[in-house]
């Protein structure tokens, strides 16, 4: 009978070799309640996978990559000696999640010994497990809600982030450029840790030196002139919570030496009383600041800058992931018109937002939407007379654009030929809509101007290559 928590993983074993271990290892994931099956070409989306390899090369680099584009994919090293660490960091540039190696060597290795299997099946089984909850948190409303993108670049961000929040009580340092979504990540944060206290936000831009202290330690009654009463700051109030310091690198350097104290001590004092207070609270920091920088110049303490970079992010800007404008901009006009029936955008609109730069990021995309739906009436969808004037397209071509062009001449940079570069931007281009429409062939087909047979055909051939090693049980 199975269990109840029971989880189905692919297994691809690259080499013949390696039957009796992928048998072995199948074995061994069962007892732990994962039912393993042969990887399909394609492998499904969103799936999870395990590869068993016994060597690295330019051709499995291609099969993982065609895989890891789909799916999250564990990869276990099964050769007669360990992989040497630039074969082991090149397995996960090629997208494998994480590597194992197989504890055995030599005449062991073909025989699959299953206290082998056996240890290698508890490591893959915490791995896939944990990736699998990362999976179903980050398909949550709340996270789909707070965090809108489907771009690589933003779903290899959000995975880290809700992994870091739901699986650690770690302090996270998040920097970047203004307007790309630091407060949302600490928002998210607060919620998926799971934290019985409250969201505790400080601007540290609006604080002066005199009332900082207050502001952080709180102040009794009398404490300094106009201090009319008593007040908890934020210490008190983040208590059981999250304290979230905005802009942190704007602190002072005596409010620095203070934060650092109490991070430390897990206790502080009100300002003009005696009695120490505990506390306890997670502790997320954004900035916009090179705080490595300013600990170089002096401007920044290290010890405090360690002590809040217990993991650090950073949320790309936006011409990093263009492919989110769209459905960031559709989110937009969801929030600004929350009643209405759902309001398209007319083909040249879209072409005007892809084609547009933002310098302040998420948030100009915001406000950038919010003027053209204000202009906006009527049902239907948003047209290009919406489009204010001033910000119309005075005649330029919009594609190919600068994004374009810096990926082409990246290409160029590493020395690829035009085969390959004509290779991978139809590769590329196949895949997006094929994740836009939902896998669907004939409507992805029908956007790429290609014909139902001839999109089938690049799959199938995308499959082969990935997935055309012998499968663990097949007939030698």
């Amino acid at each position: 009978m199975e269990r109840p928590d029971a989880l189905a993983v692919w297994l691809h074993v690259v080499d013949q070799t390696l039957q009796d271990i992928g048998r072995s290892l199948a074995d061994e994931l069962g007892k732990t309640g994962i039912r393993t099956h042969a990887a399909q070409a394609p492998v499904p989306a969103g799936s999870l996978g395990l590869l068993l390899l016994s060597r690295w090369d330019e051709q499995l680099a291609a099969q993982l990559a065609a895989l890891t584009a789909r799916a999250t994919v564990l990869a276990v090293a099964c050769g007669p000696a360990p992989l040497a660490p630039d074969a082991m960091w090149a397995v996960l540039a090629a997208g494998a999640a994480d590597l194992l190696q197989w504890p055995a060597a030599g005449a062991q290795l073909t025989q699959g010994p299953v206290p082998e299997a056996a240890r290698v099946a508890a490591q893959a089984s915490a791995r896939l497990r944990r990736w699998q909850a990362v999976q179903q948190l980050m398909a949550s409303d709340a996270v789909q809600a707070s965090l809108v993108g489907d771009s690589p670049v933003w779903r290899a961000l959000v995975r880290n982030v809700v992994e870091v929040a739901a699986f650690s009580q770690s302090s996270v340092l998040i920097t970047g450029e203004t307007g790309t979504g630091k407060e949302q990540i600490a928002q998210l944060i607060h919620h998926l840790g799971g934290a019985a206290g409250e969201l505790v936000v400080v601007d540290c831009t609006t604080l002066s030196a005199e009332l900082a202290g207050s502001e952080f330690f709180g102040h009794e009654r009398g404490a300094f002139t106009g201090a009319a009463s008593a007040r908890d700051g934020a210490f008190a109030l983040a208590d059981g919570g999250v304290l979230f310091l905005d802009e942190v690198g704007e602190l002072q350097l005596p409010m620095q030496a203070q934060l650092l104290r109490v991070i430390q001590e897990q206790k502080y004092k009100r300002v003009g009383s005696n009695t120490w207070q505990p506390t306890c609270f997670r502790l997320v920091c954004a900035t916009n600041r090179d705080l490595e920088a300013g600990v170089a110049d002096g401007s920044f303490r290290a010890d405090l800058y360690y002590r809040i970079a217990g993991w650090r992010c950073r949320p790309p800007p936006l011409r990093e992931r263009q492919s989110d404008i769209l459905p960031l901009a559709e989110h937009f006009i969801g929030l600004l018109a929350p009643q209405g029936p759902r309001c398209e955008l007319d083909p040249a609109v879209k072409a005007f937002l892809l084609a547009r730069d933002y310098p302040g990021n998420v948030r100009d995309l915001r406000q950038t939407v919010a003027r053209i739906w204000h202009r906006h009436c009527g049902p239907g969808p948003v047209t290009i007379g919406d489009v204010p004037p001033d910000e119309r397209p005075q005649g330029a071509a919009i594609w190919p654009d600068r994004g374009f062009a810096d990926a082409i001449r990246h290409a160029v940079d590493l020395g690829l030929g035009l085969g390959r570069i004509t290779q991978a931007a139809g590769d590329t281009a196949i895949q997006l809509v094929l994740e836009q429409e939902n896998d669907n062939n004939q409507r992805a087909a029908a956007r790429l101007g290609v014909t139902d047979r001839a999109l089938q055909l690049r799959r199938k051939a995308w499959g082969e290559a990935a997935c055309s090693a012998p499968r663990p049980g097949a007939p030698t």
